[in-house]
């Protein structure tokens, strides 16, 4: 995993950086804000730790620019700015996560980790598998042009299997995710809202468009599979 750490504060970014190459990252420092432009352009990382408060090109507009050309990094802003506004602002511009200074670099580790595990998600609003279009601006689902009236579990089950559409999806990892942390891994609720989608879904497309591979788990189709 590389990582572009964007700091002025040279000790504080050099700091970060060894203790984050202590850990097996790949990390590439800069200290303004028009290097670190030109290096996201030409490389490809998978996080940025930003800094608001930069020379040259400001840490708000280098994440506003970087937005538009690099759409897939995972973005963690540090800044003194603690307000709620720099905060929002940021978060806004599509920063993924905010960490204050001053900050523990066991919690910097944690929010790096986090950051990392998370599985890219499209940024456009429209994401549509086959026939299945997602509004991620308006959160509605429509099948073959007609509106879908789901529940809040159906939405967030049929949300999760089009964001990962490309892999299947256990039952343990749709538990986990969408529905209750804390409840019964052995019950049938996952199987109870996927067959009520599977209804909803066949009664606008006229077929099943939810494939189910025992002992793996469920994926979303494109297509009407013969």
């Amino acid at each position: 995993m590389r990582i572009l750490i964007v700091e002025d504060e040279r000790l504080l970014c050099d700091g970060i950086a060894e203790d984050l190459e202590l850990e097996k990252y790949t990390v590439e420092r800069c200290y303004d804000g028009n290097s670190a432009y030109r290096l996201l352009l030409e490389e490809r990382f998978e996080l940025l730790i930003l800094d608001l408060n930069l020379p040259g090109m400001d840490g708000l507009d280098l994440l506003r620019a970087i937005r538009a050309e690099r759409p897939e990094i995972r973005v963690l802003i540090l800044s003194a700015r603690a307000e709620l506004s720099d905060r929002v602002a940021g978060l806004d511009l599509g920063a993924d996560d905010y960490l204050a200074k001053p900050f523990a670099l066991e919690e910097l580790e944690a929010r790096v980790r986090s950051l990392l595990r998370r599985e890219f998600v499209s940024r456009d609003t429209q994401i549509t598998v086959g026939k299945i279009s997602l509004d991620t601006l308006s959160r509605s689902f429509s099948a073959a042009g007609q509106h879908l009236e789901l529940t809040p579990r159906e939405f967030a089950i049929l949300e999760h299997l089009t964001l990962h559409q490309d892999r299947w999806i256990s039952q343990e990892e749709l538990m986990d995710c969408v529905l209750e942390s804390s409840a019964n891994p052995f019950s049938n609720v996952v199987r109870m809202h996927i067959s009520s989608l599977r209804k909803k879904l066949r009664e606008c497309l006229g077929y099943d468009p939810i494939q189910t591979k025992v002992g793996t788990g469920y994926r979303l189709a494109g297509k009407e599979l013969s």
